[in-house]
């Protein structure tokens, strides 16, 4: 009796849990997998020259911005920090001659900084590539916030992520002004302010409009749907962890604009969710990547579990993490194996066009100091030279 009426409870508790509750507890696999170098991932310019090239765009606006074009090196020699310039700003100006040039000042002598011809050619295409594409700049920074727990998100935040969304300086000064009425600034429950969206339409990931297009997925809600897998080169998996990747592929898809309350935080589904969101998110990036560490402040306001961290390393073939720069960067492997399926940034030209002006100025710095050694080299011979058969010197005139 007491059998039948334990057995018939549990019947009573499964019936009023959803049968997807039983599902999400499914094939939890404690997953560990060594981290494996990619030379491919590990020498891409514009993501292993994004640090550096972040503070000379940040000086180079500061330059651009002034009424006369110049700006002398006061302005700017006490913002370093702000401008991630880990070294004296004089100093860092003079590592590219090609982009910021040198002269000496109207009073006291002091050295005065202005952009080359050629920066200056290239800061005007990328204000024009920033009017033209205005709107879609716009839809990305919507869809960031729009994967946000209440589709709100810090200003501080957003401006602290500005640099990976490609977003011009303008836009986030006054948004009141310069974005659409689907955005409202807001007071938030911690007393900062917020920038809200709000959205009727309901948007798809990139990896369902992938899906849609080849066939294999109709946007039902929780309908299976395979992640891309691009495995690198030598990087082979355990029996059991491809045993798990098998399962884990077949588990409902979360779009990361729909509400996931309702997962359980430590089931395959919401790490698929997870993994779904992370991709989704450097989708949307200039760079398709992004230092991890810089993540850690989106965690409250995004609801990722304390431990997300670790979906790079349970995902290999999707993400590859760089250890360049002495800093771990996150990449989107489908960014750079199948380039047709994620639309590239409008503003990754630009960039890469001020990388192009990086490595200029490693050149001319290369013949100054060619340059300098045979001049030394000359004068240690004319002097020798000049020594006499009795060991005196003749005296220049």
């Amino acid at each position: 009796m007491f059998l039948n009426t334990a057995a018939s409870k549990i019947l009573q508790k499964g019936r009023q849990k959803s049968p997807f509750a039983f599902i999400q507890k499914f094939g939890y696999v404690d997953v560990y997998m060594k981290w494996k170098k990619d030379s491919y991932y590990d020498s891409i310019e514009h993501i292993t020259k994004s640090i550096e090239l972040k503070s000379i765009i940040s000086l180079k606006n500061c330059i651009a911005q002034d009424p006369n074009g110049c700006i002398p090196i006061s302005a700017v020699s006490k913002r370093g920090l702000e401008m991630g310039v880990s070294m004296k700003v004089a100093r860092f100006l003079r590592l590219y001659p090609s982009i910021f040039e040198e002269f000496t000042g109207p009073e006291y002598n002091h050295p005065w900084f202005r952009l080359t011809p050629k920066a200056v050619e290239i800061d005007a295409e990328e204000k024009k590539t920033y009017q033209n594409c205005r709107e879609d700049l716009i839809c990305r920074l919507k869809k960031f916030i729009l994967m946000s727990k209440n589709n709100v998100l810090p200003l501080k935040i957003i401006r602290g992520m500005q640099w990976y969304l490609g977003i011009p300086d303008d836009l986030l000064q006054k948004p009141d002004v310069n974005l659409d009425g689907s955005f409202k600034l807001v007071k938030m429950e911690d007393g900062l302010e917020g920038l809200s969206v709000e959205c009727e339409e309901k948007l798809m990931s990139v990896i369902q409009k992938n899906a849609i297009k080849r066939g294999v997925y109709s946007g039902r809600t929780m309908e299976s749907l395979e992640f891309p897998l691009f495995p690198s080169k030598g990087l082979r998996l355990r029996r059991k962890i491809e045993d798990w990747l098998k399962e884990f592929q077949k588990l409902p898809y979360v779009s990361p604009y729909e509400e996931f309350s309702h997962l359980d935080p430590n089931s395959d589904i919401a790490e698929k969710r997870l993994v779904g969101f992370i991709h989704e998110m450097l989708s949307l990036f200039v760079e398709h990547s992004t230092e991890r560490k810089k993540l850690l402040c989106l965690k409250k306001y995004m609801g990722l579990p304390q431990k997300f961290h670790k979906a790079f390393e349970r995902h290999p073939h999707m993400f590859y993490l760089s250890l360049k720069n002495k800093t771990c960067t996150a990449i989107l492997k489908e960014a750079y194996c199948d380039k047709s399926s994620i639309e590239r940034h409008p503003i990754l030209r630009i960039r890469r066009k001020y990388i192009h002006l990086m490595k200029e100025s490693a050149v001319i710095l290369k013949n100054r100091r060619f340059s300098n050694h045979l001049v030394h080299g000359e004068n240690s011979v004319l002097d020798f030279d000049l020594d006499t058969a009795d060991g005196r010197e003749i005296p220049k005139c």
